[in-house]
């Protein structure tokens, strides 16, 4: 073995150990760092749009990275307030509800209903008094929800610290890959020891897959929001603008969707108006969400990603349950780099660029 062989070996094999080294030290902040590379991704035309008027590179990186963090703070702080509130009480107002009779209502209600009636039977067979139960049961949830909270106030403190100095971090990388995310595109692209109509194929596919996958989830976030909000006018429901809004945002979350809206609201509607309005509603949000969701989304992501909605598919489950909400990009962005990788074999080695030329 030559002293050049030797040298290659030591190199490449210091580097896997540095490589695998930098892993340990950057993985406590891996999500935090990809969810602002991907922040800085979806920006970047906002950036362009800033730029033409500001003309400065890094003050228009300031001005979106500010917008984009009141856009986060501001809801969260909010959210956060109001979830203490509630959680502080919760015992107390279920206290004071069944001391002045506030069960009043809902046990008529469960009474009078079939269902009330029926587990209103089943529990007196074995003894109970449905019209007995229900405040010592409403009483006992709210003593459990509030000991939970006092018992965890230590675990939320941390939770908290630990949101805001991940949210710190992934900021301080979206400001840097949304100012300088030119210059690390190309140098990653240099680094890749492929021929260049390989590495341009292989980098356009991941940005082409990342942009048809926001755009698909930007595009039925919106269309859900539309139609949910419209049954709700229909059937109803008091401020349903502001809670189609609310749709169109929660449409975004891997988990939940917009079930975290239009459930509630049917629940409240049947309680507040009649029944067979909420059923009307679930119809509607079932029916407009199946469709949403199994056809019009697939389509809509399917587009300059190149793949079989199958592998869409699986490639968004698969990567929800690898990597998180991550995964909901990273999972197709696998997928299509992956086949482009083939393709590039294909072309390198099966003898099909020997033959073009």
């Amino acid at each position: 073995m030559d002293r050049e062989r030797i040298v290659q070996l030591f190199f490449f094999g210091f580097l896997a150990v540095m490589a695998y080294e930098l892993y340990e030290l950057m993985l406590p902040f891996l999500t935090p760092l990809a969810w602002g590379i991907l922040l800085a991704f979806m920006a970047h035309p906002a950036l362009i749009e800033v730029e033409k008027y500001v003309k400065r590179r890094s003050l228009s990186t300031a001005i979106i990275s500010v917008v984009v963090s009141l856009v986060v703070i501001l809801p969260a702080v909010w959210a956060s307030g109001r979830l203490v509130v509630e959680a502080q009480t919760l015992y107390t107002q279920a206290s004071a509800s069944v001391n002045n009779g506030g069960m009043t209502k809902l046990q008529d209600w469960a009474v009078n209903t079939d269902l009330g009636a029926w587990v209103a039977k089943r529990m007196g067979e074995r003894g109970y008094k449905l019209s007995e139960q229900l405040p010592k049961i409403t009483l006992q949830a709210a003593q459990i929800t509030s000991d939970y909270v006092a018992k965890n106030a230590t675990q939320v403190a941390k939770n908290i610290f630990g949101f805001i100095v991940d949210f710190g971090i992934a900021l301080l990388a979206f400001f840097y890959m949304l100012r300088d995310g030119d210059f690390y595109y190309r140098s990653l692209q240099d680094l890749t020891p492929l021929h260049d109509d390989d590495k341009a194929a292989i980098f356009d596919t991941l940005r082409t897959t990342l942009s048809s996958v926001m755009r698909g989830l930007m595009l039925t976030a919106v269309l859900q929001g539309v139609t949910i909000g419209l049954g709700m006018l229909i059937f109803g429901v008091p401020y349903w603008l502001f809670l189609a809004i609310a749709s169109a945002a929660a449409g975004l979350m891997p988990i939940g969707g917009t079930a975290l809206v239009w459930i509630p609201a049917t629940i409240y509607l049947g309680f507040a108006s009649s029944w067979s309005a909420a059923v009307g509603l679930v119809i509607w949000s079932s029916i407009a969400l199946a469709v949403i969701d199994n056809f019009i989304k697939p389509l809509a992501m399917k587009h300059g990603t190149g793949l079989p909605t199958i592998a869409l598919f699986l490639g968004i489950l698969g990567g929800l349950e690898a990597y998180g909400p991550l995964g909901l990009f990273l999972g197709p962005a696998i997928m299509s780099v992956f086949a482009a990788l083939l393709r590039v074999y294909r072309k390198e080695y099966s003898g099909s660029r020997k033959e073009a030329a």
